[in-house]
């Protein structure tokens, strides 16, 4: 599935992979979704990423704004990070994020749980982005 990204954009997830290891690494887990946002934004901004914290996108609905999402980080406006520090990830974690790309019109998103000792890495991938963007996945938009 991840090579289905492109190589710039699994280089770009996997850069943020590293870095969300490093803060759980430095940090260790047990602080608030807050702490490690501020964490992961200081991190991938000392490995000078193109970092946004909690940005907002609004959302659509037959042409009429209907309400709006903060993202926790957007890094180079391609990638949606979602951070959570819970005892577990579950389904709706992942739909959460997965209608975050969707209203963002985003392809790719990283779900990371700082709750557990070992930081919780999901890839969610919207597919009908990849199949609309027919490969230009770098392209403006």
């Amino acid at each position: 599935m991840a090579s289905s990204l492109g190589v710039q954009l699994e280089a770009l997830t996997e850069l943020i992979i590293g870095a969300a290891f490093t803060v759980s690494n430095t940090l260790g887990h047990g602080f608030l979704e807050a702490v490690y946002r501020n964490a992961l934004y200081e991190e991938l901004s000392t490995r000078r990423v193109s970092v946004k914290k909690e940005k907002v996108f609004i959302i659509y609905y037959n042409g009429k704004q209907v309400g709006r999402y903060v993202a926790d980080i957007v890094v180079h406006e391609k990638v949606i990070v979602e951070l959570k520090a819970v005892d577990r990830l579950n389904q709706a974690h992942g739909a959460q994020v997965l209608n975050y790309l969707k209203a963002a019109n985003l392809g790719v998103g990283l779900l990371f749980n700082f709750g557990v000792p070992k930081v919780e890495v999901r890839r969610i991938i919207n597919r009908s982005y990849f199949d609309t963007a027919a490969g230009t996945v770098f392209g403006e938009g």
